[in-house]
């Protein structure tokens, strides 16, 4: 993924739009000591400019179908996991929003920025949280949509979203000076986070890997069926073309296009796609027609 040293933030952020990098940067924005090429999109008055307006586009759509989504999934009253997918669906509609103005280069100080980036990295960390639990709660090892279940998911959320939120914000806003030597960049430094390694690159990656895991055991053990597993396996798929076009494609699409586009619009294009192809495997295994056994009815 391009990155030698754990916790290293140089060569992802010359290499990716990320929105970690807005907050490593001593402009606040995707400029920083690690160069790369410049994503300049589409220049405005005095001076500025609009990147990845194809990524903030994009996220337009993807907040008005996951909202499609989460008013679809009220039509199924009786599905195992019902609120619990339309929490993720929420995380995500969040994250879509903070992304408009992180990832997609949208005009603004670089204070405005940085808040955005603390609220994009923390919702996150706490909505692929929630997508694992999602594959939890398919296991019936709690009911599903009660009191119980939704506030042991929210709190947990909640307390992850806090968290990585305030490192996030006090690295870049230098509120106890704790994480300051993060900010050093190359020659004297090499913006090295572990926190924020671990909290963004790590952890949403172990809960998403988990949740393929412990649904696909759950296909093939409970129901005994190979069309949902065929449903998962497309958003695994979807989910990993998002990420090598972020971190791997990215930098050739921003020099052949000049800086106007990156890999950045191609990652949320494929992960919009896999969150919907996430809601389809849930909808094709809560359907009434499916061989349950009594443990997990």
């Amino acid at each position: 993924m391009g990155s030698t040293q754990f916790g290293n933030f140089d060569n992802f952020c010359r290499d990716s739009t990320l929105p970690v990098c807005n907050v490593l940067s001593p402009f606040h924005n995707q400029t920083g000591p690690w160069g790369g090429c410049e994503l300049t999109g589409i220049p405005l008055s005095g001076g500025r400019h609009l990147g990845n307006l194809g990524s903030i586009i994009l996220c337009g759509i993807a907040i008005v179908v996951s909202t499609l989504l989460i008013l679809r999934s009220d039509r199924k009253k009786a599905a195992v996991g019902r609120r619990e997918m339309q929490l993720f669906l929420l995380g995500y509609i969040i994250i879509e929003i903070c992304e408009i103005f992180t990832v997609g280069e949208f005009p603004l100080s670089g204070t405005v920025r940085v808040a955005f980036t603390g609220i994009h990295i923390g919702f996150i960390i706490a909505t692929t949280w929630i997508l694992m639990l999602n594959a939890i709660i398919g296991y019936q090892i709690i009911d599903d949509g009660t009191p119980l279940s939704l506030s042991l998911i929210g709190i947990s959320a909640l307390i992850l979203l806090i968290g990585t939120g305030y490192i996030t914000l006090d690295t870049g806003f230098q509120w106890t000076g704790h994480f300051d030597s993060s900010l050093n960049g190359p020659p004297t430094g090499t913006n090295r986070s572990i926190a924020l390694y671990v909290l963004y690159q790590l952890a949403p990656l172990i809960f998403i890997v988990a949740f393929f895991v412990l649904e696909a055991y759950l296909v093939l053990s409970v129901l005994g069926e190979t069309r949902p597993l065929l449903y998962l396996s497309s958003a695994a798929i979807l989910f990993a073309l998002g990420q090598i076009f972020n971190y791997v494609i990215s930098p050739h699409i921003c020099n052949g296009t000049h800086g106007k586009i990156d890999g950045a619009l191609f990652e949320t294009l494929f992960t919009l796609l896999a969150v919907v192809m996430v809601w389809i495997f849930w909808s094709s295994i809560t359907e009434d027609d499916w061989p349950m056994p009594p443990s997990y009815t």
